[in-house]
């Protein structure tokens, strides 16, 4: 039976996974669950398959959360699904043990029950339109899927142990972390007032997020960077 780990984003840059797994002797039934960001489907060329080749190396099953800076995997032909821990994951054949969560899916991880809930608005979104860098329309969730995500959660009951999302729900929001350079004016809050929508109804354990680049504690809920934490 294999151990259950959680960290924030990485932007296509795993080093600090390789001193984690000599350190933790970890195998290929550890889970690794990554919040968002993952940087593994960022250029749509080789470059992504090149690291995506790297990284398969490592002894860790990687559970990926969408974040704001990729492309959604099933707007990757590459891609096909399959079932995974009570629920839908994507996956690449060649590479089995880097897994893409579906949102609104609700998986099992020993036990406990998780939903999954990413993407997010990219605050640089008309910097990175403005000098041709990847942005990605997909960023978010759709109505559709929001809808499919509550429609999981009344199934449950409104009950889970886990959330697993990249931004958060607005009670969490770490206002300090704004970005001087961007008016707050011009960003897209609709997801994350959605999340506080889900939060107020949702009897949870804990909400785990990523998005913001630090590592910070609340009560029931923690913000992951680079921290890498048994779950």
């Amino acid at each position: 039976m294999g151990k259950y780990y959680i960290t924030g984003d990485t932007h296509g840059e795993f080093r600090r996974f390789d001193t984690f797994c000599i350190s933790n002797r970890t195998s290929l039934s550890d889970i690794m669950i990554i919040l968002g960001d993952v940087g593994l489907n960022f250029y749509l060329n080789k470059s992504d398959w090149k690291r995506k080749k790297e990284v398969s190396k490592l002894p860790l099953t990687f559970f990926c959360i969408h974040g704001n800076h990729e492309e959604r995997p099933f707007l990757i032909s590459s891609y096909q699904e399959k079932e995974w821990h009570g629920g839908m994951v994507y996956f690449e054949p060649e590479f089995p043990n880097l897994l893409f969560a579906e949102d609104g899916e609700i998986y099992d991880f020993g036990g406990k029950k998780a939903i999954v809930l990413g993407g997010a608005y990219s605050v640089d979104k008309f910097y990175r339109l403005a000098y041709d860098l990847p942005w990605f329309p997909s960023e978010q969730m759709t109505e559709e899927r929001k809808e499919y995500a509550e429609k999981q959660l009344e199934e449950a009951d409104w009950k889970v142990d886990y959330v697993f999302s990249h931004t958060c729900p607005t009670k969490y929001e770490p206002t300090d972390l704004y970005l001087d350079s961007i008016d707050q004016s011009t960003v897209d809050k609709s997801m994350e007032k959605w999340l506080e929508e889900i939060e107020q109804k949702l009897q949870y354990e804990k909400w785990y997020f990523g998005h913001y680049h630090e590592n910070r504690k609340y009560e029931h809920a923690e913000m992951l960077f680079e921290m890498i934490k048994e779950l």
